[in-house]
């Protein structure tokens, strides 16, 4: 176990920023022209930092977070890094729009004027670290690196005041604290809880909104950014809230009103944690997290609406950046996962949820071409992106055509390629799919085909129950319905094959990804669920979305989209002209509802994880530095 041990550069640099602090909360301006205080933190090179160490799990005060860190020796002392997305969800900061990857701005228990700390950053692959060394100590914190873990304990807060207030745009929630501190906030469709380090010596609330509420509640003296707005009294059976004391940490439940959400942040002097409850509780930020990749958060107005959006704009031609579909089960096309645990395994510095797939048997139903390699071959004619290594790419609807000729010249078409898609016809299946296939409907004939000729026949059973083994050097027909007369692929019968994409030039490209439908082509909207052959369900619904678009500048967009505000999710429609204002000449529907997910440094940036659904396969953001 090894306590970070603190050298003069370290005190000198905690003493400049705990200067700057004091100073805002006690002037509320920023100082100027004093060359002792540094506004700027020392830019480090790569070079000077040596003694690397990683770990992907922080315990702070006793709780567990999967949230990756990084230690590195700076002249006589180590320094501390947390990934820029854990370090926000983990410790409460604001992370707020910058141009520059070495150098992140956060806002945290801050005075009225609202000015920032400027925190290092580092891109270390695949993740963009926090230098928080200084952070932690500012909050009375230890730190210690006990192998894979990063131990942090924080003197818990004194929580002595909540104050209840209603805005124009909603409610208000204002918890005041005796000294700066951190925060986790999760939220569900109905219910957000903010997780504050600190206590206080009232009884613990059950949660029964009738009961008395522990706290000394009073209006108080708010300052202008936590001002009450009207109604802003002493809530002493509130129905918006409940409190949870749990000694070391306090959780404020928060009854969230349909299509709200949370907006929490800090301020100084009083130290205060503000809880919005609003329709619009998004930040607009647009953050340069590394070369070719920037962050972006807006709402953005359409016809129907006002909607959040959560993007990534991905420089694809940029030679340290590469993108290639990921599964959840590397070796096997079965299996689902969170996208968050997807993308950590893969070592992807971003993510998005992509093709579609069977949630019951857990199989693709879609596209997925990976270095040439068919994992999952096209179904319906429906919607599909395709890229190369150099950074072209390719959006249009994309079919499969596949032929098997026998030696006595017959022609038999194979409708399915490696897919967990179930009609009547003869599908193949190859080592691609996994070491096994299992049939997908009783009775089916299952045909075992080596050095281009059949060996072996026979009746696969039940659906579900048989798994028969795929050959390295070769591969698996099955007969579905009795499509195709057995006599025709004998034992002994030769065969070959004859496959394309349709349109052709899709089978240039090593890399595809299928999903649907079509949003945007040649910079007009162009949707029509029913020509890919979607559910009239589908094709009306409201719902979380995810789509992948490119400008006309060769950038890649990969794009997330929840409820409007004040309502339900986006349409199609209302999807392609998001993707059209964001500046997309093509763009693709991914899947969506609870599978849409985006993942940035680690974390999902566009929901809290506790609502996203499990998913088969994504599209991942590699950066080789």
């Amino acid at each position: 176990m090894t306590r970070i041990p603190w050298n003069p550069i370290s005190l000198l640099s905690l003493s400049l920023v705990s200067t700057f602090v004091i100073y805002w909360a006690t002037s509320g301006e920023l100082p100027a022209n004093n060359p002792s205080i540094s506004l700027s933190p020392q830019t480090l090179p790569a070079e000077a930092a040596d003694g690397l160490e990683q770990g992907e799990e922080i315990i702070l005060n006793g709780k567990k977070f999967k949230i990756s860190w990084t230690q590195w020796t700076q002249g006589n002392g180590n320094r501390i890094g947390i990934s820029d997305i854990g370090a926000k969800d983990l410790l409460g900061l604001e992370l707020l729009s910058t141009s520059q990857p070495d150098l992140q701005p956060v806002q945290w228990f801050a005075t009225e004027s609202r000015q920032t700390l400027p925190v290092l950053a580092r891109f270390i692959p695949p993740y963009r670290y926090l230098d928080v060394t200084e952070l932690i100590q500012l909050a009375g914190g230890q730190l210690q690196v006990r192998g894979n873990t990063l131990d942090i304990t924080l003197p818990p807060a004194r929580i002595s005041t909540v104050r209840e207030g209603t805005q124009d745009w909603g409610k208000r929630i204002v918890v005041e604290v005796d000294r700066p501190t951190f925060w986790q906030v999760s939220q569900a469709k109905n219910q957000g809880v903010v997780m504050i380090s600190g206590n206080t010596n009232a009884p613990t609330n059950n949660n029964n909104n009738s009961s008395p509420f522990p706290f000394n509640l009073s209006p108080g003296n708010d300052a202008e950014e936590d001002d009450l707005g009207s109604g802003g009294t002493t809530p002493t059976n509130s129905k918006l809230f409940s409190v949870e004391n749990g000694g070391e940490i306090t959780k404020i439940h928060v009854n969230l009103p349909t299509a709200h959400g949370l907006k929490v942040f800090s301020l100084s002097n009083p130290n205060r944690i503000v809880i919005d409850v609003r329709p619009d509780a998004m930040t607009p930020k647009e953050i340069a997290w590394t070369r070719g990749i920037t962050w972006r958060q807006q709402l953005v107005k359409v016809a129907g609406g006002i909607f959040p959006v959560h993007w990534l704009e991905i420089d694809g031609r940029s030679p340290n950046i590469s993108l290639k579909p990921i599964t959840a089960s590397p070796n096997q096309q079965q299996g689902t996962a969170p996208l968050v645990t997807m993308a950590q395994s893969w070592k992807a510095s971003a993510a998005i949820n992509a093709g579609f797939f069977n949630r019951n048997n857990q199989l693709p139903l879609g596209a997925m071409r990976s270095q040439s390699r068919w994992l999952s071959g096209p179904i319906l004619g429906r919607g599909a992106i395709a890229w190369n290594d150099e950074g072209r790419m390719k959006i249009g609807r994309l079919s499969w055509q596949e032929t098997l000729v026998t030696s006595s010249g017959q022609r038999l078409p194979i409708r399915f390629l490696n897919s967990g898609y179930v009609e009547g016809g003869m599908a193949r299946y190859t080592p691609d799919w996994g070491p096994h296939y299992t049939p997908l409907t009783d009775n089916e004939t299952i045909i075992l085909v080596q050095n281009n000729g059949v060996i072996t026949q026979r009746n696969g059973g039940k659906a579900g129950q048989n798994a028969i083994l795929i050959p390295s050097n070769g591969y698996l027909l099955t007969i579905r319905k009795n499509a195709v007369a057995a006599s025709a692929l004998a034992v002994g019968t030769g065969v070959t094959l004859e496959s394309n994409t349709i349109p052709s030039d899709f089978s240039q490209y090593p890399h595809i990804l299928g999903a649907g439908p079509l949003l945007v082509n040649n910079n007009r909207i162009v949707v029509n669920a029913a020509l890919e052959q979607f559910s009239k369900g589908f094709q009306q619904q409201m719902a979380s979305r995810s789509a992948i678009g490119m400008t006309n500048q060769g950038t890649m967009m990969l794009v997330a989209v929840h409820n409007r505000v004040g309502g339900r999710g986006a349409t199609l429609g209302e999807m392609a002209q998001i993707m059209q204002q964001l500046g997309a000449v093509d763009a693709l529907n991914l899947d969506g509802g609870s599978s849409t997910s985006l993942a940035l440094g680690g974390q999902l940036i566009d929901r809290s994880p506790v609502t996203a659904a499990r998913v088969h396969n994504a599209i991942g953001v590699f950066v080789n530095r």
